[in-house]
């Protein structure tokens, strides 16, 4: 190589390692990152698919742990396959560690409005926390700023209605699975895509509503219908619920109408109990295998 081509690439290299670390791009595998926001330092995991290529922006997905949770447990791939998902579609996901006192980030909650636990109780600024997830991960990786989404399991779910409420200028559409809508108030800027997965026999955040036998917050929790309802108000749906799915086990209706065409779509399975669909439980057992909750969320994200 001609020595001015090696001076070149050698000024380049040199500016590379000047970049403050928050800024350096990421190569494809996963990252265990933090940042310091309202003087607490957390983390998060950013896993980079491997046909991830510079300038080429692509989809971000948020995927938030349920309340005792953490970011290593909702980035397994053998419990939610969301990290073999990524590789499959190419798009990048973040799982973000929630509010926690323990090392690590063990037993994390979420702010989600009714629940829970320490997040909820000391008032954590969880929406300004992942905002700026978002934003460190759109310095170091080509984000598509248009498909920004969320989804999460029980009270990351909630966590994720309640970005809707707030952020719905960073988030495009959300998707919850066995967590219901307990943000108040909730003031969207604009018509947000919506998608609820939940069994029948959940015995923690009860299909239709209040305290779980299982629950280890008792908080009254939101039922499944009043959730849909209040998305089909503010997401202005005039037209009634229609099916657009229906097999054993499973059943899948959409809202009519929408402002703007968007879609309050949410799909119930019989059994499972407070578990994601298709995955597997941290403590043992499966959800429905009725449904493949992670590929029927990229397939909503896909159209929005």
């Amino acid at each position: 190589m001609p020595k001015r081509c090696l001076a070149a690439w050698f000024l380049v290299l040199l500016g590379w390692l000047a970049l403050p670390v928050s800024a350096q791009p990421l190569a494809p595998g996963s990252h265990e990152l933090s940042l310091v926001h309202a003087g607490q330092e957390r983390g998060f995991v950013v896993h980079v698919p491997a046909s991830y290529r510079a300038g080429t922006p692509v989809p971000l997905v948020l995927a938030l742990h349920g309340g005792g949770g953490s970011m290593h447990n909702m980035s397994r791939d053998g419990l939610y396959g969301l990290v073999s998902q990524s590789e499959q579609s190419g798009w990048i996901v973040v799982f973000p560690n929630g509010d926690s006192r323990w090392p690590g980030g063990r037993l994390a909650t979420w702010n989600a409005g009714l629940c829970c636990g320490l997040a909820r109780d000391r008032r954590s600024d969880d929406v300004g926390f992942l905002r700026a997830v978002v934003a460190q991960v759109q310095r170091r990786l080509d984000i598509d700023a248009q498909r920004v989404f969320a989804t999460g399991m029980s009270n990351g779910g909630m966590m994720s209605y309640r970005l809707a409420c707030e952020a719905s200028d960073v988030f495009r559409a959300i998707a919850a699975v066995a967590g219901t809508d307990g943000a108040e108030p909730c003031q969207p800027g604009r018509p947000v895509p919506v998608f609820h997965i939940h069994a029948k026999d959940d015995d923690r955040v009860l299909f239709s509503g209040g305290s779980g036998s299982a629950s280890e917050t008792h908080a009254d929790f939101v039922s499944v219908g009043a959730t849909l309802d209040k998305w089909a108000r503010l997401d202005r749906c005039t037209g009634p619920a229609k099916t657009v799915l229906e097999r054993p086990g499973v059943r899948c209706e959409v809202r009519t109408g929408c402002q703007d065409g968007v879609e309050v779509r949410v799909c119930v399975t019989d059994t499972g109990g407070h578990s994601w669909p298709g995955g597997r439980k941290a403590l043992g057992g499966k959800g429905s295998t009725a449904l493949d909750a992670t590929a029927e969320i990229w397939a909503f994200f896909g159209r929005q």
